[in-house]
């Protein structure tokens, strides 16, 4: 399914307050309600929202949506951040890149760089940087998470932790408004620390639909990052808390296909 930018912007919304009703949507982008709930029943047809009396509701607000359906939200914002990271990356440098969809962007934007190391616990990272087969790629042992396609568990930290790579570049499940960073189970708040110790400059890759976006698992603070890249300038607290801690912020708006 190709979202519409309407679409895109109803499940973002829907996502980051829980349950919206049909009027307020249809409020919001000027449109009928009979137009929304064309959106809305598009959206539950792919699982990605669910009906309740009159509005829309995320389909599981305690976890994560399923991989493949987190791919195709905010994709142009994601492609525009790994378009971001990619120009921040020269040859013959050495990576940690992490599990999510925005990672998995960054590795399709540097498919064209040469001899890269990549050591990821993603396989989507690995099948979009094999494609050259100049990159040396390294994965961890472990089992995999389906649908996801990654590695999570002692195995992966260990081989990020015996690495001291140029880059570290992780996604996140959500980051709160105090700042902490937040995802849907221990093994990925691990895995992020395990990449974070491992390198020399982490990259925090995030869209702006993250702010606010409730995950259970506490794990680390915004301004423990050398660099953030956002798809938009974020709200003003938060690029103040990145600035006034000496972190480098990068909003990848308008950067060049």
């Amino acid at each position: 399914m190709n979202l519409s930018e309407r679409q895109n912007g109803i499940l973002v919304e829907v996502r980051q307050r829980g349950f919206v009703s049909i009027e307020t949507l249809a409020a919001s982008y000027g449109v009928t309600t009979q137009t929304i709930r064309r959106d809305v029943n598009a959206l539950c047809g792919e699982n990605l929202l669910r009906r309740r009396h009159g509005g829309v509701e995320t389909v599981n607000a305690s976890g994560n949506l399923a991989y493949q359906a987190r791919q195709i939200i905010n994709v142009h914002a994601k492609r525009a951040i790994g378009r971001a990271v990619a120009a921040l990356i020269p040859d013959r440098a050495s990576l940690l890149i992490g599990i999510g969809t925005t990672p998995e962007q960054v590795a399709v934007a540097l498919a064209g760089h040469e001899e890269l190391t990549v050591v990821t616990n993603n396989l989507n990272v690995a099948d979009a940087l094999a494609i050259t087969g100049s990159s040396r790629i390294i994965l961890p042992g472990g089992t995999l998470r389906h649908p996801d396609r990654d590695l999570l568990g002692p195995d992966g930290d260990r081989l990020f932790r015996a690495y001291r790579a140029d880059f570290a570049i992780f996604g996140v499940g959500g980051i709160d408004h105090d700042g902490a960073l937040l995802d849907f189970s221990p093994e990925e708040v691990s895995a992020r620390r395990a990449m974070r110790e491992g390198c020399r400059r982490s990259i925090l890759v995030a869209d702006l639909s993250k702010i606010g976006r409730a995950a259970p698992c506490r794990g680390g603070e915004l301004g423990e990052m050398d660099t953030v890249v956002f798809d938009r300038p974020p709200p003003e607290p938060i690029a103040r808390l990145i600035g006034e801690a000496g972190a480098e912020l990068i909003v990848a708006e308008g950067v060049s296909q």
